[in-house]
């Protein structure tokens, strides 16, 4: 996956609140204070739902099983650990309710919809709403919600992505079922007669499911498979394949959103149309169980497929060209040990003729060479430095974002990790050479090491597409080999650093001051989690005064973390992650823009001004 951008500081101020309720502004802000619910009805409550409840739809927003992209593109980093202590969090806090709505409704419509909540219609199939979510219409723990206390244009809107698939839950499916069999009108009424009931009592949910009436339908719903353990291999060449595939994000490319591991179908957008990674399990007719440790490596060194037909370069092997056979043995061990899957590849939606076979050969002709032909690189001397570079260049693949490519999507010479746009996306990978990008030739080796492994140092918060990376990926490096790319990584300096820094049309800091209301907009939203003068918060929110990131001459990934918000990643080192909420829907364009000139203004920072126009372009343009 795509190395992206690392928010880099000079100092921080004192540590922050250690708190639920701290980690958790990045939901309050839309969700309302402490959960309460979002002024709009758009945001529903989140206090005192059922904690499994709670769990299953954050879960269920990540997969892809539902459908909001500002939710899917905050919690992307965060794994099932803290996803369910988030959701204990919210569970737990006890809060009033505010009254319920006054009807707006017929009588005759709020009639229908209290007989469908209380009775259900048994000539359609349809149980009561009670049947599952309690006689009290409060809920059930662990894992069913209460329907009162909602908006009715909530309730509508839930009840309607049911209806469209929309919204989903694992199989098998049943209020997906329910809704199919609602006409828009039930659903209306349902809505109206819902929306006007006062929660009775705490609003607590009930502690069992009441007892099904007689003659109401079964009802059979998806199980939680998300607590469910993988296992562990145990020969030692599959083992160490576990482990490679881990360290090399294969898993997150290779697995659709909510699919089967390793089945493919995940979507990768390039400039020339989008890939669809291939299900790559060792089933014989869908997946590569049909293949040869030969087949594999041939695609891994060689970019070919199993057939000699030419692969697209979106599947890294010119980067995957470097790793070893004796790897590229191990990672084969290790997925044929997986669970076929019957999955079918999905067909790439590519431009013509940028998929076609002759343009993948004319592409390989100019920019790739196989490893181990004639190569000018001199020989690593020092055995820790040289295992680093391996790692680095082969499967950590990190030179396929942090890279300036033409227009052509092939590496510009000499342009290897002096950062670049990262294709398909508005996301700025920054140089590895450049001091004042990403560089990290004068940290401390310790500091990398914990970077790569949390995500979090005090010099460096991953985010954006890097929290992926680590998330899925570096987090497992062995100590030592964090270590040895470390070192190579030090290795890095500014002496390499000669090509063009990717750039943005950002206007001169002189010709577009900042105003008052930028200072004003960053003491309202940003001064809380980022101090008064950009001092930040140590190892929780970023210190803006001095940041590398807020500096740098392209604001791409400035204006994508203000729209799109996010956590951290969720790693063993760092398991609790702060969160920054998304303001895509809360500031415009030209608020974004003054706030954004503001801070590369202030506290000795020297960025140039930041353009609405600028941050119109990646609104209209950009996703999480």
């Amino acid at each position: 996956m795509c190395l992206a951008i690392a928010l880099h500081s000079v100092t921080y101020a004192r540590p922050v609140e250690d708190t639920m309720a701290q980690r958790t502004l990045a939901c309050t802000a839309c969700h309302g204070e402490q959960g309460r619910a979002g002024p709009d009805g758009y945001y529903p409550r989140l206090a005192g739902k059922p904690a499994g409840y709670l769990y299953n739809q954050l879960v269920n927003f990540r997969e892809g099983r539902r459908h909001y992209t500002l939710m899917r593109g905050l919690i992307d980093p965060l794994d099932d650990s803290y996803l369910r202590e988030i959701a204990q969090h919210f569970a737990a806090l006890d809060l009033p309710y505010s009254p319920p709505a006054k009807p707006d409704a017929p009588t005759s419509v709020l009639e229908h919809g209290r007989k469908l909540v209380n009775n259900g219609d048994a000539s359609r199939k349809i149980p009561a709403c009670t049947q599952c979510h309690g006689t009290a219409l409060t809920g059930v723990v662990p894992n069913v919600p209460g329907l009162l206390g909602l908006p009715r244009d909530y309730i509508n809107g839930q009840l309607g992505g049911w209806r469209t698939g929309q919204r989903k839950a694992t199989a098998p499916d049943c209020m997906g079922h329910v809704a199919k069999s609602l006409s828009n009108q039930d659903i209306s009424a349902v809505s109206a007669w819902l929306s006007t009931q006062a929660v009775p009592g705490n609003g607590k949910p009930a502690l069992t499911a009441p007892p099904k009436p007689p003659g109401a339908p079964d009802i059979q719903c998806g199980k939680d498979t998300t607590a469910e353990t993988s296992r562990t291999p145990s020969d030692a060449q599959v083992a160490r394949g576990s482990y490679l595939a881990r360290i090399g994000n294969c898993a997150l490319c290779h697995t659709a959103r909510g699919g089967e591991p390793f089945a493919g179908g995940r979507d990768i957008k390039t400039p020339f149309g989008t890939v669809f990674s291939s299900n790559i399990s060792p089933d014989k007719h869908f997946g590569i169980g049909g293949w040869t440790a030969d087949d594999f490596w041939q695609a891994m060194h060689h970019g070919r497929s199993r057939d000699g037909r030419l692969l697209n370069p979106a599947f890294p092997y010119t980067s995957y060209t470097h790793v070893t056979r004796e790897d590229s043995d191990a990672l084969w061990a290790y997925l044929r040990s997986l669970k076929p899957s019957t999955r079918t590849n999905t067909p790439h939606a590519m431009q013509w003729p940028y998929g076609t076979q002759a343009a993948l050969w004319a592409w390989r002709t100019l920019y790739f060479t196989p490893a181990g032909a004639a190569s000018t690189r001199p020989a690593i001397q020092d055995s820790q430095i040289a295992r680093g570079q391996y790692l680095v260049q082969g499967l950590g693949h990190c030179t396929e974002c942090h890279a300036q490519r033409n227009v052509l999507g092939g590496l510009a010479k000499g342009a290897q990790g002096l950062g670049g746009v990262i294709p398909g996306s508005q996301w700025v990978a920054p140089s590895l050479y450049r001091s004042e990008e990403s560089s990290v030739a004068g940290w401390a080796t310790e500091d990398i090491q914990a970077f790569l492994r949390t995500g979090l140092t005090p010099r460096a918060i991953a985010s954006g597409p890097m929290a992926e990376v680590v998330l899925h990926g570096t987090q497992y490096l062995t100590e030592g080999d964090a270590t040895a790319m470390a070192r190579y990584l030090k290795t890095l300096g500014p002496a390499l650093a000669t090509a063009t820094a990717p750039t943005a049309s950002t206007t001169p800091a002189q010709s577009l001051p900042p105003t008052g209301r930028g200072a004003a907009l960053y003491d309202k939203h940003c001064a809380q989690c980022h101090g008064n003068a950009g001092e930040g918060y140590t190892k929780a929110y970023p210190a803006l005064a001095g940041n590398r990131a807020v500096n740098m001459a392209n604001t791409s990934n400035l204006a994508l973390k203000v729209l799109y918000g996010g956590f951290g990643p969720t790693t063993a080192g760092h398991p609790r992650p702060y969160g920054m909420p998304p303001y895509r829907l809360l500031l415009s364009d030209a608020e974004i823009a003054d706030v954004l000139t503001y801070i590369r203004s202030s506290w000795g920072n020297a960025g140039a001004a930041v353009p609405e126009f600028d941050i119109n372009r990646i609104r209209t343009t950009s996703a999480p």
